[in-house]
């Protein structure tokens, strides 16, 4: 038989990487291919960040192949050309790969496999980043689901999930010359030094994954479930970037946290709700799957209209952090230090762009895609647009949280289209009770009483002065008044004359953040040793401009 091609993309592992093993097992020469083709992305190419990550993670992937006496490929260029190209230099007649459904990404990697065909080529597609498949779970009329409490219910009432496999331990090597581009090539690093505090806190690759999901299961997860809403917290796993560039599975991920279930019984809530961001992740792909144009565009079409406002000098003040409001300042500089932002955070200054400045929610989710580690299309547009209140749910509220208290969009698919406001003040009080996060992130407020510290426009002169504080100097006034701004979005709202839309009391969803949640971020696949089993299922194989900044702010 001829030589097969191994096609990394958001599959950066060899543990449970079903192409990679099925590309082994076949038992014919096998060549490790990575394609750098950011054009192939769509609009979507890798932002600043994702770039930063990249550029580790497939030096840890080489330097895991390399041990196996192989090595890692690396070519430049359109996905369809250079797979021609390596199959002509190798005879291989066969490419193992992982699917992705982000709507770029998919229509290129379509057009590749017709290309391949015309050739003689084949693509086997497997699923390497999802728990299933995006077309696996379907309502009772075989419609998408748009909201993830029913998603998940049946998802867990009629899917099974496979058991992780192992890396193949054997690789038998194609041992012809390759020539392989290096990974400083790719021009992946900053050419301005943003990424200082990176090192110190991120071990992007495989083994740096593996070392932080067991860390977690060793005991932080026993307090996920109420601690994973307060920043000051040990309670993330902070796992999120290492599943958006596939270097571990989801599979992997919820069976060794059935294994730590299992060890300890009294953890069995925290872990259900660990497991519950897997399934949130998933919801995330599913709805973006089979609602591509949720990229850009609303879920909930009669939001279209929307009255967004136009002012970059706003957006800019909210991309640095310098609102005036500690909790959202906080927010926004932890991300641009760390390349993450805790999750209940993000729901915070999500809420407080959408709905106190009135900004459109793809410029936010421009920013967290150039600045985030764990930058995944699905998740990011999805929690976007569960904050900005666009989404598609059976029972629509209008609500305004108070960012000092709260967050959120609201045009997502769970978000049972809240047009959620969340207060700042009550938020950072509730979260950040002592102030620590705040403090933080936002020093010139450090030695201002707790009790004032989300607040301080509140606090008395004396008071201040002490602090070493003078608002509209050393720490910029509130940018918008809480309660006016409320009434502005709650008039917009009004305006787009949309039924649906309505202020009413109601019970409070789980919390949408696809554009965070812990863990985040990758895309699917489909096991070679037989379909995703679930019942049901179907098989198969610095500019206000949106392209410019998904393109890269991080990179100048």
């Amino acid at each position: 038989m001829a030589p097969s091609i191994c096609w990394f993309s958001n599959d950066l592992r060899l543990d449970d990487q079903p192409s990679w093993r099925a590309a082994c097992e076949r038992g014919e020469p096998v060549v490790a291919l990575y394609i750098w083709d950011p054009d192939g992305e769509g609009a979507w190419a890798p932002g600043g960040a994702s770039r930063w990550w990249l550029h580790r993670s497939l030096g840890a992937l080489d330097a895991s192949l390399r041990s196996l006496g192989g090595r890692l490929v690396i070519r430049s260029g359109p996905r369809a050309a250079v797979l021609l190209a390596v199959a002509a230099e190798t005879g291989a007649d066969t490419i193992y790969a992982n699917e992705r459904f982000e709507l770029g990404a998919r229509e290129s990697n379509a057009a590749a496999q017709r290309e391949l065909a015309a050739s003689g080529i084949g693509i086997v597609w497997a699923n390497g980043s999802l728990l299933h498949d995006p077309w696996s779970v379907r309502t009772g009329t075989g419609v998408p689901y748009k909201v993830y409490s029913p998603f998940a219910k049946a998802w867990r009432t009629r899917c099974q999930l496979d058991a992780a496999r192992g890396a193949p331990r054997a690789v038998p090597w194609f041992k012809g010359a390759l020539a392989s581009a290096s990974i400083e090539s790719l021009k992946l690093e900053p050419v301005k030094a943003w990424d200082g505090a990176f090192h110190a806190l991120w071990t992007p690759g495989e083994a740096g994954a593996k070392d932080r999901l067991k860390a977690f299961l060793a005991g932080p997860v026993s307090g996920y479930a109420d601690g994973r809403d307060f920043p000051g917290r040990p309670a993330a796993s902070r796992l999120s970037p290492h599943v958006h560039a596939g270097e571990l599975s989801p599979r992997r991920i919820w069976h060794e946290a059935e294994r730590a279930a299992q060890v300890q019984p009294g953890w069995r809530a925290a872990i259900d709700k660990f497991q519950a961001e897997l399934l949130w992740r998933d919801f995330a792909h599913h709805v973006m799957a089979n609602f591509p144009h949720t990229a850009e565009r609303p879920l909930q079409p009669g939001f279209e209209a929307f009255p967004w406002n136009d002012d970059p000098a706003a957006l800019k003040r909210w991309q640095r952090g310098q609102t005036g409001y500690p909790i959202v300042d906080a927010g926004m500089r932890e991300l641009w230090s760390t390349g993450t932002m805790h999750n209940r955070i993000r729901m915070v200054v999500s809420s407080f762009l959408v709905k106190h400045l009135r900004q459109h929610w793809r410029h936010g989710a421009d920013w967290f895609w150039d600045t985030l580690l764990d930058a995944d299309l699905s998740s990011n547009s999805l929690g976007w647009q569960w904050s900005a209140g666009c989404g598609a749910d059976a029972a629509p509220y209008f609500r305004i949280f108070n960012p000092v208290l709260q967050w959120s969009a609201g045009c997502g698919a769970d978000a049972a289209p809240y047009f959620r406001i969340f207060n700042p003040v009550l938020q950072g009080e509730k979260f950040d009770a002592d102030g620590a996060y705040v403090r933080r992130w936002v020093p010139e407020l450090a030695r201002v009483p707790s009790k004032l510290i989300h607040k301080p426009w509140e606090a008395p002169t004396a008071v201040l002065a002490a602090a070493g504080v003078v608002l509209g100097q050393s720490y910029p006034k509130p940018i918008v008044d809480h309660a006016t701004a409320r009434d502005a979005a709650l008039r917009a709202l009004s305006s787009i004359k949309a039924p649906a839309y309505h202020e009413r009391r109601a019970v409070v969803h789980r919390s949408g953040r696809g554009v965070r949640r812990e863990p985040d971020g990758l895309e699917r696949h489909q096991s070679p040793a037989g379909p995703d089993r679930c019942a049901g299922s179907r098989g198969g194989s610095e500019s206000n401009d949106r392209a410019v900044l998904a393109r890269g702010v991080r990179t100048e």
